[in-house]
């Protein structure tokens, strides 16, 4: 069974675990309990395992300034968004678990960027099949903190950005939406237009009929395709003391 925690950690279920990633764009093991070292050897066996730093397992997803160095940046993911728009080949997937809850808010929603390209008006896809939006941190920053000094903006800018193309033309021959709160505009459109083509875009690909809520437990994992799906957290408070911990799976295909 894909709720059995020994099942899971032999990889016996890894080839169909991928398959069912791909059509559904998210699974859920209910408090199934990782500890963190379960946490990454579920994760090696689905494919090549990314940490976001050599020196640590999984990584910490908190508020908390002394649980996360990268505190300052978390309160961006409560903005659709999808994770490594700076890398060429970005994460194929995330797995996180829930580690202490907040009392009220820190649901965790799904977009399915996949079902919201092909439910698109035929009109509305030739217009998007030859566009790029640039994409950048700063931009996601500025939803936070829509006043920052001109060092902290410069601090912003200094992450790279990427140019990418609207619709990803998958080697499945699969197309999905690129957009979320990293996107900046769109190359060669008016700017005020470019910005009303990706509200309407975000506004389209997470209507309810695209989108999954996840209302957490303690024990609760939760993988997503991140080359199909936006998430984003729902507001909880900086001293809520909500934890979550995550592992990535290394990208497998570029965007195209």
């Amino acid at each position: 069974m894909l709720t059995s925690k020994p099942g899971l950690l032999s990889g016996f279920h890894a080839t169909q675990i991928r398959d069912l990633l791909e059509q559904r764009g998210v699974l859920v093991f209910p408090q199934i309990r990782f500890t963190d070292e379960e946490h990454v050897a579920f994760t090696k066996t689905l494919g090549r395992y990314a940490p976001d730093r050599p020196d640590e397992d999984v990584t910490a997803i908190s508020l908390d300034m002394e649980r996360n160095s990268s505190a300052d940046y978390v309160k961006s993911s409560f903005f659709w968004h999808f994770d490594g728009y700076m890398n060429d080949v970005p994460i194929l997937a995330s797995i996180m678990c829930a580690k202490v809850l907040s009392p009220s808010g820190g649901k965790t929603e799904f977009a399915n960027t996949y079902a919201a390209y092909e439910e698109l008006p035929e009109q509305r896809k030739q217009q998007l099949e030859t566009l790029s939006a640039v994409h950048a941190l700063a931009r996601a920053q500025l939803s936070v903190e829509p006043e920052p000094s001109y060092q902290t903006f410069k601090q912003w800018l200094s992450v790279p950005r990427n140019t990418l193309p609207v619709v990803w033309k998958h080697r499945s021959g699969r197309r999905s939406l690129v957009i979320g709160n990293t996107a900046v505009n769109i190359l060669g459109m008016d700017p005020l237009e470019g910005i009303e083509l990706l509200v309407w875009l975000r506004d389209w690909a997470t209507q309810e009929r695209f989108r999954y809520s996840h209302t957490w437990s303690v024990g609760d994992a939760v993988m997503w395709d991140n080359t199909g799906t936006l998430h984003r957290a729902t507001s909880y408070a900086s001293d809520s003391g909500r934890l979550m911990h995550r592992t990535k799976l290394a990208g497998e295909e570029p965007f195209n």
